[in-house]
């Protein structure tokens, strides 16, 4: 036994294990060296093994009444009119919306949560996804894209105020995971920042589960570990309330306090187009929240930004409402004719395709989650886990699954909202492309969030007035537009060789 660990630790704990039907992640124990025994002793000790089995039986549940859910003839309604909205592009109404969330910008009302605990595997790499080059003439990663996209919008906000960009602080929030959290620090340490004020950069964590067998035991990675994996997008939730890392007594809701930031833009990585902060977002939830609460009613507590699905078979999840309540529901939960179904003006009837995209109020986060988050369900996603054989002590790779991992979904608040949530549709082509599969597979890789992002950008400046030589790339750098805006000096411009625009 190590002699850096007490003996009435390791007593209690083995009890603690015991009673909850979890010891065998002892079994190695008399077999380990003493630093292996402090390793496994320090991961036990963090770890609530009752509420574990507790996460193990909820799954369970959860799965049984998914199913049920599934089978039975609930009613399945696309969003009401009156909670949607979708905006002409260049419209009074979305100019005026845009200014509305620039002047919370401004006042310094508004952060932004990016979702980044995924790393690359899929493409190839194991740094964090967001260290990704999609392959742009100017090599920036998706992480620069977005970091740049806070630095514009800051100055258009700071101008609409008339104030400095330096004036105006959109907090950024970046919610790691264990594999990613250290390489996503040193990176944006090693790049400093770019460009931003390293305290307005927030790391934290998501959480993570242990791995278990199909019937909830506590499965191994090593003699001396235990086989965890993150706790899903959902984590977020629990995440906000925990330290930002040991030895800090703040975390992200305390900072949310401090700072007084009110509204939060939630979004993940993978989309090479996403709107950091997107102002006309927040001006629609704003403005919604501040009329119901003039109404006398309960002020909205979250949106989500939509795309429209136009192919009944595209697998995504749909935002819609299931026997009255919110909810996301997978493609293949929905009957074939419904799924099919279209309203008057020829669109797909359930035709808001999530794309993690959601807004919250601070008050939300930080007076109501906790309490939903007991009633969000965990999901199983049995899997083929390498593990260690209790009777060879061998590492065992399973060819079919094996165990199970244990997640939660961001969206999966939505039933539990006590008021209205807010659906802001918006343009595929403008705001979504998302980096899901390997290079060259054709649909969601690197080459399509390269070619719709340089689509985009040739827009704008077309839009603007410039013309372009045959198979001729122009990239525009976030710092000079945010959204196609400022582009008034290419006009007449004709660019007849690829270039990056970093400067007008």
């Amino acid at each position: 036994m190590s002699s850096s660990v007490e003996p009435v630790d390791i007593v209690a704990l083995r009890k603690k294990f015991e009673k909850a039907g979890q010891s065998h992640v002892f079994h190695f124990w008399d077999d380990l060296n003493p630093d292996d025994q402090g390793a496994l002793v320090e991961q036990l000790s963090e770890l609530d093994v009752e509420r574990v089995n507790s996460v193990y039986k909820r799954a369970l549940e959860g799965e049984e009444e998914m199913k049920q859910l599934a089978n039975s003839k609930s009613k399945i309604e696309p969003p009401t009119p009156e909670s949607t909205t979708s905006l002409a592009p260049g419209s009074s109404e979305e100019n005026g919306l845009r200014e509305f969330g620039l002047d919370a910008i401004a006042a310094g009302k508004v952060g932004v949560l990016l979702l980044a605990g995924g790393q690359g595997t899929r493409l190839g790499s194991s740094a964090p996804k967001g260290c990704y080059d999609i392959g742009l003439p100017s090599h920036k990663s998706l992480f620069q894209l977005q970091a740049e996209r806070i630095l514009r919008l800051q100055e258009l906000a700071g101008k609409r105020a008339h104030k400095s960009g330096k004036d105006v602080v959109i907090t950024w929030f970046i919610m790691t995971s264990g594999p990613t959290r250290q390489p996503t620090e040193s990176y944006f340490a090693q790049n400093s920042y770019f460009g931003l004020d390293s305290k307005n950069v927030i790391f934290f964590e998501q959480g993570t589960l242990p791995c278990l067998t199909m019937d909830g035991k506590i499965m191994l990675d090593a003699p001396h570990k235990v086989a965890t994996a993150p706790d899903g997008n959902g984590g977020i939730y629990r995440a906000l309330r925990q330290h930002l890392h040991k030895g800090s007594k703040d975390s992200v809701l305390s900072i949310l306090a401090d700072r007084k930031i009110e509204y939060l833009h939630a979004y993940g990585v993978d989309n090479c187009l996403v709107r950091v902060g997107d102002p006309v977002f927040i001006g629609v939830n704003v403005q919604r929240a501040q009329q119901i609460a003039t109404d006398g009613g309960s002020p909205h507590q979250t949106g989500v930004k939509t795309v429209k699905k136009v192919d009944p078979k595209e697998s995504v999840g749909i935002v819609a409402r299931r026997d009255g309540h919110w909810s996301v529901i997978e493609y293949s939960e929905i009957p074939a004719e419904l799924s099919a179904a279209r309203d008057s003006s020829g669109n797909l009837l359930l035709r808001a395709a999530n794309i993690v995209n959601h807004f919250y109020t601070s008050a939300f986060l930080t007076n109501d989650v906790e309490a939903i988050e007991a009633k969000i369900p965990f999901h199983i996603a049995r899997k083929k886990i390498p593990t260690i054989d209790l009777e060879s002590g061998k590492t065992v790779k399973p060819s079919t699954p094996n165990g199970m991992k244990l997640e939660m979904f961001i969206f999966d608040v939505f039933p539990h909202l006590k008021s209205d949530l807010v659906v802001h549709e918006v343009e595929r082509p403008s705001e979504f492309s998302p980096l899901k599969n390997a290079p060259n597979t054709g649909v969601d890789d690197p080459q399509t969030s390269r070619r719709d992002l340089l689509a985009l950008q040739r827009s704008w400046l077309q839009q603007a007035g410039a013309t372009f030589a045959e198979g001729v790339e122009v990239e525009v750098s976030p710092l000079v537009s945010y959204s196609g805006e400022g582009l008034e000096a290419v006009k007449g411009r004709h660019f007849d060789k690829s270039t990056v625009i970093d400067s007008l």
